[in-house]
């Protein structure tokens, strides 16, 4: 096994697939950042909010005021220069703290593909992406026309985590044999051209858009391996993301996996894009990237410490999803363990929170208007998410108690619809949440789940 290992880690291949995932990779985060500024969602997302709801051991993660928009402005140009590879390392590392930092900033914004755009930019911070067809390789005179193949690997291993997870998630009776949530979501699209009034109200649609979509995140890593299939692998790659994207506002994510798909691509298709991109650039710019710079060709190290540190990474996101498994109960019902685990549109949840303050001595006690502390959208993530409710709750003790109340106890009363199931009691009425602490321990609080979903 050393052996096999020991050759491995000795295989060599073109640098140019990771040159080509560090430019696409950066322009489209540059893109990304600029289309949420449009939108004025910084504004109404991270200034506005009276209350921000943190990740448990991330409390000290701060509201930043309307610096955030400085915060955005640093996020900008680091992608900017991890895209054309200037000062690649400082840029990638700033880039991976500050748009985790805005991630982190609002907890009810939590999108898988965030977390995905945190954990690819993490791991870009320890891969020699910017050491050919760079600035950096430009200025330096120095160029690395080969790389060690683990380089390249471990994207496609991240990759495939994503695909395989996303598949096995789907795995269960909800989504498989009575296509929830899809059949609540696609007849809701009846405005799109040609298949809106017809094929999105068809049972068989939704039922055969579940299905494929399991096979598909199961079956299309091994497509993209496979020299013989990738082509087909990859047009479909590009079909099923953007019909996603056509069939579901889900930002950027979908041309971020069309591009990381290329790294499964041999290193002579990424010199030809390369070769393209040079010619783009010297006919739009005027510039004479014909004539090359003589550069000093260097043999990467083959067993870099970033190595280390990768091997751990992909251990890490291999385990997290499997953390389901020590909470009892429903995991779509508790959402214990749910996220950073690649369960992408699996449910379809909606609920109505409202909770008591009472004076633990009189007993008095009156309603909170959840508007009064919460956006609407902050309102209703927190309605059916049991860490939210509860931050929640320990903010408007913390509040109530400052404004001069006694013996303060907080009480919440919360129904919670399930993929179309009719609404269940989903908070104890009786537990005084203010006295209940956020924790890796099972939310006893949370009332059974009325009914069950069999599946991974």
């Amino acid at each position: 096994m050393e052996k096999i290992l020991n050759r491995y880690l000795k295989q060599e291949t073109g640098a140019a697939p990771l040159a080509i995932i560090r430019i696409g990779f950066g322009l489209m985060m540059c893109f990304s950042i600029i289309r949420f500024w449009s939108k004025g969602w910084i504004e109404k997302i991270y200034i506005s909010p009276k209350f921000h709801f943190s990740y448990y051991g991330f409390e000290w993660v701060q509201y930043l005021g309307d610096y955030t928009y400085l915060l955005f402005i640093i996020c900008f140009f680091s992608a900017f220069f991890v895209a054309i590879g200037y000062k690649y390392r400082i840029a990638i590392i700033i880039f991976f703290l500050s748009f985790t930092y805005i991630e982190l900033l609002e907890k009810a914004t939590y999108l898988n593909h965030y977390y995905f755009i945190s954990v690819f930019s993490f791991m870009l911070i320890f891969l020699p992406a910017h050491l050919y067809f760079s600035a950096d390789s430009f200025i330096s005179k120095k160029t690395y026309p080969k790389i060690p193949k683990w380089t390249t690997d471990s994207i496609k291993l991240l990759l495939s985590i994503v695909y395989i997870y996303a598949g096995l998630a789907k795995i269960n009776s909800d989504w498989l044999f009575k296509a929830m949530p899809l059949k609540i979501w696609l007849p809701s699209k009846y405005d799109l051209p040609l298949i809106g009034e017809n094929l999105m109200q068809e049972n068989w649609v939704h039922f055969a858009m579940s299905w494929s979509g399991m096979i598909y995140d199961l079956t299309i890593p091994f497509l993209l391996f496979y020299r013989k299939t990738r082509w087909f692998a990859f047009a479909l790659v590009v079909f099923f993301h953007v019909f996603t994207r056509v069939l579901f506002p889900i930002g950027m994510f979908p041309y971020i996996m069309i591009i990381s798909s290329l790294i499964f691509f041999d290193a002579s298709f990424h010199n030809k894009i390369i070769s393209l991109i040079r010619r783009l650039l010297q006919f739009f710019f005027k510039l004479k990237l014909n004539k090359k710079p003589v550069l000093e060709k260097i043999q990467y190290p083959k067993k870099p410490k970033g190595l280390y540190i990768v091997i751990v990474f992909l251990a890490i996101q291999l385990l997290i999803p499997f953390r389901y498994g020590l909470y009892p109960g429903e995991l779509f019902w508790t959402e214990e363990g749910y996220r950073f685990s690649w369960r992408v549109m699996l449910m379809e949840k909606m609920g109505y929170t409202t909770f008591k303050i009472v004076n633990g001595k009189t007993q008095d006690f009156f309603y909170v208007n959840n508007s009064d502390f919460l956006t609407s959208f902050q309102e209703k993530q927190m309605s059916f998410q049991p860490d939210l409710i509860l931050e929640y709750a320990h903010y408007l003790g913390d509040h109530f108690t400052s404004q001069g109340h006694k013996n303060v106890k907080v009480f919440a009363e919360s129904y919670v619809a399930l993929n179309g199931r009719i609404s269940q009691p989903f908070i104890r009425k009786d537990v005084d949440l203010y006295k209940e602490k956020e924790s890796f321990k099972h939310k006893y609080w949370v009332l059974p789940f009325n009914d069950e979903i069999k599946g991974l």
